[in-house]
């Protein structure tokens, strides 16, 4: 077998340039060694080399550091997983008051979750944060329904500031960076300028990759993935810390418990089949695979660990076709080095079963997009997506796409849509029989008929 060294050596510029990716970095953690490379550049507009010790934004993979950091409360004996959030931060008031730190971490405390509120570059924009979005509405009861949820891990960064008297950036570094000898963790813009930074891109006039006009998000979402930036070498550090059972930094037993099913997740493209205690975990060819994905503007990142052959990928990007990279490049080095095969997509039927979409058809509206499911006088039914917010600010298109049926309540859209079919879910019924949500991993309520 090639190794990995030499696979990358060959082939990470090759599929880079394929798939339209300005730059990337991976680590691999085999045979307890781990192995790095990089090809691209960080920057179109400056033409900088990426390489190994280059910093990208790792985005929601910061969840994982979050739940690591909550868990170290819990094994502290500071929090308890199914105590009521409230009962540790008095000031978290936004939805229901039963909502537990567990239903937080696994993505079923039922209330909206993509709010980007910007409460400034201060200390305390987390803080600020968990007190402005006290009337963001409930959608299920706590535990009924998995939604994603970053609102709910800010939430958590800002349960480990209180019980530990410190800024959420400083915890992190303090408690996981440090004690694990990481040398590229960047919380913030202000540390990530110290190293060779990647710059998000985003599609041009032309199609091809444009550097994006802002590096991060907020700071008020840092806890859920807006900000932290490190090299792929050290985020296959951080994942060895969970094949060692904690090192130290957890209690023995600890990230077992992690990565223990708490949720099953119904059939949505992208998303895995079950979450953890903030992982991601799915089974390929009968074994066990753990991860999580990040996206920021413009950067996408890709975390996968296969724990009774202890390996470790990540993959950090810059742009272009990220999931065709992925595919590429962990797909490759899993299937070689785990002997697991990355498992197909979803995609729509060959031949649809026909369906009657009066239960989905409607307008359906969250904080950052409005969504409408429409029936055309051919019959062909049709998603109309529109961002807003913050996701409008930063770039994002409007979509439209036809839909089909997939299977139970679950359409999915007949055109790829950067290289993958979006499976949409219409979850609950009201008095009338139609679709109380719409599921695409997040929910998103249903505000009218079309």
């Amino acid at each position: 077998m090639t190794t990995p060294e030499r696979w990358l050596d060959e082939h990470l510029a090759r599929i880079l340039a394929e798939r339209g990716v300005p730059g990337a970095s991976v680590a691999v953690l085999t045979e307890g060694r781990v192995v790095t490379a990089a090809a691209g550049v960080l920057s179109t507009a400056t033409g900088v080399e990426a390489t190994p010790d280059a910093v990208f934004q790792i985005g929601s993979i910061t969840k994982l550091w979050t739940s690591a950091l909550v868990l170290q409360l819990v094994d502290d004996g500071l929090v308890d997983l199914d105590a009521p959030v409230r009962g540790y931060l008095p000031g978290f008031q936004t939805g229901d008051p039963a909502i537990t730190v567990r239903q937080l971490l696994c993505h079923v405390a039922g209330f909206e979750g993509d709010v980007f509120t910007d409460t400034g570059r201060g200390d305390d924009a987390v803080e600020r944060y968990v007190a402005a979005i006290r009337d963001i509405p409930q959608l299920f009861p706590p535990g009924e329904v998995f939604s994603y949820n970053n609102a709910g891990f800010v939430v958590l960064g800002r349960l480990v500031e209180v019980m530990r008297g410190e800024p959420f950036d400083r915890v992190l570094v303090d408690r996981l960076a440090a004690p694990l000898g990481l040398t590229h963790v960047a919380p913030s813009p202000y540390e990530a300028i110290l190293h060779r930074a990647a710059v998000g891109h985003l599609p041009g006039e032309g199609g091809g990759p444009v550097p994006t006009p802002t590096w991060a998000l907020a700071r008020s979402n840092a806890p859920a993935g807006s900000m932290l930036a490190m090299t792929a070498r050290d985020l296959v550090g951080f994942a060895a810390m969970h094949l060692a059972d904690g090192a130290g930094l957890l209690k023995p037993g600890t990230v077992a418990a992690m990565w223990r099913p708490q949720v099953r997740l119904p059939r949505l493209g992208t998303m895995p089949g079950a979450w953890g205690l903030g992982w991601e975990l799915e089974e390929w060819d009968g074994r066990a695979v753990v991860g999580h994905d990040g996206g920021t503007i413009g950067q996408a990142a890709f975390l996968r660990i296969v724990p009774d052959r202890n390996v470790a990928v990540a993959l950090l990007t810059n742009g272009g076709d990220v999931l065709g990279a992925y595919a590429d490049v962990v797909g490759h080095l899993l299937k070689e080095l785990a002997g697991v095969t990355l498992p197909d997509r979803p995609t729509p039927p060959a031949e649809p079963e026909p369906i009657d979409p009066a239960p989905y058809l409607g307008r359906y509206s969250d904080t950052i997009y409005d969504i409408t499911v429409s029936q055309d006088a051919e019959g062909v039914i049709w998603l109309d997506r529109v961002p807003k917010d913050v996701i409008a600010e930063i770039g994002e298109k409007p979509l439209r796409t036809r839909l089909v049926h997939l299977e139970g309540d679950s359409l999915i859209a007949v055109e790829p849509i950067r290289g993958v079919h979006p499976v949409f879910a219409f979850v609950g019924r009201d008095e009338s029989g139609l679709a109380k949500h719409i599921h695409y991993g997040r929910a998103v309520s249903r505000k009218g008929t079309p």
